[in-house]
């Protein structure tokens, strides 16, 4: 017998886009296995060079800074200028940390920190100058568009002048950190002081013209509706149809612990984690990569994902610092990653920042 989804879903499969409604029709399904059946089809049809291939990068996370004037409810890390616990790194202590993760097989450093109210556009791209002269070959993946916006801001420098100056000075390409929800009714609740929907799209859409690639990504399970999340995978979609500049789409849920907003909010298991894995391949025709968030769900969540139309298993993160202060605590070896990927049959790789194979 047909399930009420499979015709809907089979049109899709077939080349149809669904629409906002579609889209909330999918993220109110509790039919999670013709979900999983679809996106693992249409991560078939995505990646038809890569049969069985599951990809990973050797990274590490560097957050340069915990002082932020946004101070996000949902944040659990930053701290005011004047907190006995606020610091920056020096550019001595983060070179070092650079320096480990290459002797580790490091391919990339992600590099972000909070909106610090003094730090302008000469010291990052003092920094970033600083590590490609000693590490020439390193992938620097850094500053999320609330960075790029504050940088410009406190610097007086137009967007797309900083974008460019930071891609000069090393920088490689941009995370898609700082989206939340794109959905200004949940972002005036959660984090009314960082950059607006329209304002995060805009550095990525001009990132994407000056020629860097950019990550996006979705935090979920907190105060958004399905309508919010329909918004914003259409958001990033329609900026995807311009610009074919993001790499890869990484959902991940809302981490509770130490934050002003986890009071009173419902943890998202794994169910629903599942479900909004599948729908965002379903959704995202435009990209090709979905990638699996084992830092928030845990190694055997995120393996199951890979059965629903992940086919990224993100990096090792090799040093988190941002999420683990909200209560994650899963980590995971280069080592581990493989053998989770050929537990179920799937061959691991490990891949560079734009998702070409290191073979």
């Amino acid at each position: 017998m047909m399930t009420p989804l499979e015709p809907l879903l089979q049109k899709i499969i077939d080349g149809q886009r669904p629409s906002r409604n579609d889209i909330i029709l999918l993220l109110r399904s509790k039919n999670l296995f013709d979900l999983g059946h679809a996106a693992t089809e249409l991560t078939r049809q995505k990646n038809p060079d890569r049969p069985g291939i599951i990809s990973y990068i050797v990274d590490r996370n560097i957050n340069y800074t915990n002082v932020c004037i946004s101070k996000c409810r949902f944040c659990a890390f930053y701290q005011d200028a004047e907190s006995k616990d606020a610091y920056i790194l020096t550019k001595e202590e983060i070179l070092e940390k650079v320096r480990e993760a290459v002797e580790l097989g490091g391919v990339q450093i992600l590099l972000q920190g909070g909106l610090h109210p003094d730090l302008r556009i000469d010291y990052y791209e003092d920094l970033l100058k600083g590590i490609k002269e000693k590490f020439p070959l390193i992938h620097l993946h850094a500053f999320s568009p609330p960075e790029i916006l504050h940088i410009s801001e406190l610097s007086g420098l137009e967007v797309g002048k900083t974008i460019s100056i930071l891609k000069d000075a090393g920088l490689g390409s941009i995370p898609g950190g700082g989206a939340e929800l794109l959905s200004d009714t949940v972002r005036e609740v959660i984090s009314p002081a960082k950059c607006n929907t329209a304002q995060w799209l805009g550095v990525m859409e001009t990132a994407h013209n000056l020629g860097l690639r950019t990550s996006a990504t979705m935090m979920f399970g907190h105060m958004e509706t399905e309508e919010d999340i329909a918004d914003h995978l259409l958001a990033v979609r329609d900026l995807q149809d311009r610009t074919s500049g993001f790499t890869a789409f990484i959902p991940w849920t809302f981490q509770s612990k130490n934050t002003q907003l986890g009071k009173g909010t419902a943890v998202v298991g794994g169910f629903g984690y599942l479900r909004m894995v599948a729908v965002s391949r379903i959704v995202l025709d435009n990209f090709r990569h979905i990638q699996a968030s084992w830092v928030t769900q845990g190694p055997k969540v995120a393996q199951m994902a890979l059965f629903f139309g992940a086919d990224d298993m993100g990096s090792t993160m090799i040093e988190e610092n941002v999420v683990r202060a909200a209560g994650a605590c899963f980590r995971l070896s280069s080592h581990e990653i493989h053998r989770l990927i050929e537990e179920i049959g799937m061959k691991p790789m490990k891949r560079r920042n734009d998702y070409s194979l290191i073979v």
